[in-house]
């Protein structure tokens, strides 16, 4: 007799029901906790919406707008850019332009009610104070564990302790980096007018006070927790008086607004402060650990539009591989002595170069930071490595070099970082492309007409394209990586989009029309020689291309071929590979698109860094290729090449550049004229 198999399924089905319930609700309850509880950005964080708009919707250095009315921060009434410390800079007339009213000044406008009170940011520019401070330790880093929701390392808190005196909120520098497990600081910050907020901090050794006899201690609170990461116990103390409602503007100033930790005994980040001494002092090869602190808002000077002198004068400073660590830097290949601290002497010699050069622009041309292992902490190092160029207030700029991501910070932090430095032209240009810093910048010219005179081009030569990585996480490449097809097509757009200008360029006389017939002179171009094309353009990348070593044009006077410097003592630095970026960009990028303009290229010189005892100047089918020479003691160098920066000094409106080099012993080195009066002869092919 055949068995039913309805009653049997019905069976089953109840007999799994319990199980497959529970199973489900269990998960649904996982799946609340950990995802659906948990806040998320949403698409707002993709779209860059609310208080992160700040950083976009405010006017870029680089851009072609220039807002007439704005006077950047340490700018003066004559022009001369100064430092907030320092006034420094040309004070000659010479250097003021008619399109920029530099009579008042106007910081950028944005609403700091808008920022996040649960987000630490260094750069974000918070003039809310803060409440409470605490130190956690922890095995694992808070936020190493990104499938963890929760931060398990947080201090203790509540729903009330959150609604009145702020979430906490992590400092996200771990002060055991240098060792194991975690270390961290955390911070309240709150909007309310009713709770007392942080005016000091000081960091003690156990027993210390920061209050003497008879002094109240109300006011004072300590830490329970070391801040120490090694050595000797030291404790934070911090100082919460007055409320809101109850400082002036003089205290408000004062107040605390942000905490950072730094590594290196070298000057914090701008706008920040020390707080002495050190939570763990320099020990053997451990960098010292300090905690730094903000008072008030101290948003950076913005640099000002790029451009000439009235008299036509433009000079760019190349700074090549500096090779800063999070330490003062070990001194290579040099015979100077005593030599410790070899970034700082570095910086000795750039603050030397730049007081007798006085440039109007400083472009560094990658490895910044040395990588290998010494530039961990790559904001520590970004810190110090343009340093004597912001104290003189002066514009710069910078592309990437194969080490400078070589220890974990990607390029896109550091671009964000860089950005916030002091006189800072860097941009992030293209997300859709290879690389972090492919962009242009414009140099005008200081009459009404506000010409653009000349382009400088900036592009990501990359870092490595083969390599591996050790058990510490430390990359070594074995082939460097190139310019790409993407690059190359954003290159030839950009250039497109240049517009042709009226060359030789003659400034605007409707100011001084008595002094319009003076500049008719004998050593100007006629006025039959001009010609409607391009500006003259500069171009910036780290790794050099392989043309860059191939044969040299010939000098037709001379029967001697265009090749000055030093080449040769070392072996070639460019990548095996490549998509043809000099054939297929930079020799079909031309001044004019006319038949009767020739075929002349819009780039004159592309300048390079990367190999520091290579500092020669070719020209290859019409295009100089200039390599900017070691300048840094803490970069690999030779026994008896001594350190050397390339200037280019472009006068005539553009039309003619000049190149030479200065050693640390002040010698003017390889002085020739690459473009214009005085030049070899246009190449003809």
């Amino acid at each position: 007799m055949p068995i039913p198999t309805v009653p049997r399924l019905a069976r089953f089905i109840r007999s799994i029901f319990v199980p497959a319930t529970a199973i489900f609700c269990f998960s649904c309850l996982l799946t609340f906790i950990f995802i659906l509880y948990q806040p998320t950005p949403g698409p707002g964080s993709i779209q860059r919406l609310g208080w992160q708009s700040w950083d976009i919707v405010i006017d870029t250095p680089g851009s072609d707008h220039v807002d007439v009315e704005e006077k950047p921060a340490g700018q003066d009434t004559s022009g001369a850019i100064s430092s907030p410390e320092q006034p420094v800079g040309s004070q000659d007339p010479s250097h003021e332009v008619d399109w920029w009213n530099v009579s008042e000044t106007t910081a950028p406008q944005f609403d700091p009610v808008s920022l996040p009170l649960d987000v630490w940011d260094p750069l974000m520019p918070h003039d809310t104070g803060l409440s409470e401070i605490a130190v956690t330790q922890c095995w694992v880093s808070p936020g190493s564990l990104p499938w963890v929701p929760l931060d398990v390392c947080a201090p203790w808190s509540t729903k009330e302790l959150d609604t009145t005196r702020g979430k906490w909120v992590l400092v996200n520098q771990n002060l055991k980096r240098q060792g194991y497990g975690a270390l961290n600081i955390y911070y309240r910050r709150t909007r309310r007018l009713d709770i007392p907020l942080i005016s000091d901090i000081r960091i003690l050794s156990d027993g210390q006070t920061p209050y003497g006899p008879g002094e109240s201690s109300d006011v004072w609170h300590l830490v329970s927790r070391s801040i120490s990461p090694h050595g000797e116990k030291k404790y934070i103390w911090y100082k919460a008086e007055k409320m809101l409602r109850q400082m002036s503007d003089a205290d408000k100033q004062n107040m605390i607004t942000e905490i950072d930790v730094m590594f290196g005994d070298d000057k914090p980040w701008y706008g920040f402060e020390k707080v002495e001494p050190p939570a763990a002092p320099q020990q053997n090869f451990a960098a010292g650990v300090w905690v730094t602190i903000r008072r008030g808002v101290k948003p950076p000077p913005r640099a000002p539009p790029l451009h000439f002198s009235r008299d036509g004068k433009f000079k760019v400073l190349q700074v090549a591989d500096l090779h800063f660590s999070v330490t003062a830097g070990v001194c290579r290949d040099t015979l100077l002595s005593p030599c410790e601290g070899s970034d700082n002497i570095t910086n000795s010699l750039i603050s030397h170069v730049l007081d007798v050069e006085n440039p109007d622009m400083v472009v560094f041309t990658g490895d910044q930071l040395n990588g290998q292992g010494t530039s961990w902490d790559a904001k520590s190092v970004l810190a110090k490595f343009a340093q004597t160029v912001t104290d003189r207030g002066i514009p710069w700029a910078a592309v990437f070099g194969n080490h400078d991501d070589e220890d974990g910070e990607s390029r896109e932090a550091q671009i964000k970082w860089m950005q916030g430095l002091p006189y800072s032209l860097v941009e992030s240009g293209p997300k859709d492309i290879h690389g972090v810093g492919n962009y242009l910048l414009k140099v005008y010219s200081a009459d009404p007409s506000k010409t653009q005179l000349l382009t400088l081009y900036f592009l990501d030569s990359g870092s490595y394209s083969r390599g591996w990585y050790d058990p510490f996480g430390l990359v070594h490449g074995t082939e460097y990586d190139w310019i790409h097809q993407d690059q190359i097509d954003w290159f030839l757009e950009e250039s497109s989009r240049i517009s042709s200008i009226e060359r030789p360029f003659t400034p605007d006389g409707a100011k001084d029309m008595g002094g319009l017939w003076s500049r008719q002179s004998s050593d100007q171009y006629l006025p039959s020689t001009r010609r409607l094309a391009k500006p003259n353009a500069l171009m910036f990348f780290h790794i050099p291309l392989e043309e860059a070593y191939s044969k040299a044009d010939t000098d037709p006077s001379t029967g001697k071929p265009l090749d000055v410097g030093q080449s040769g003592v070392e072996p070639h630095g460019n990548a095996k590979k490549q998509d043809g970026f000099f054939h297929k960009g930079i020799l079909q990028a031309l001044e004019t698109d006319h038949r009767a303009g020739g075929n002349t290229k819009e780039v004159k010189v592309i300048a390079n860094g990367h190999c520091h005892i290579t500092e020669n100047c070719r020209r290859i089918k019409g295009v100089w290729m200039c390599f900017g020479g070691g300048g840094s003691y803490s970069g690999y160098g030779k026994i008896g090449f001594d350190r050397r920066f390339r200037l280019y000094d472009i006068s005539d409106y553009g039309e003619t550049i000049r190149t030479y080099k200065r050693t640390e012993h002040d010698e003017i080195v390889d002085d020739m004229i690459l473009v214009g009066n005085g030049a070899p002869q246009p190449y003809q092919g």
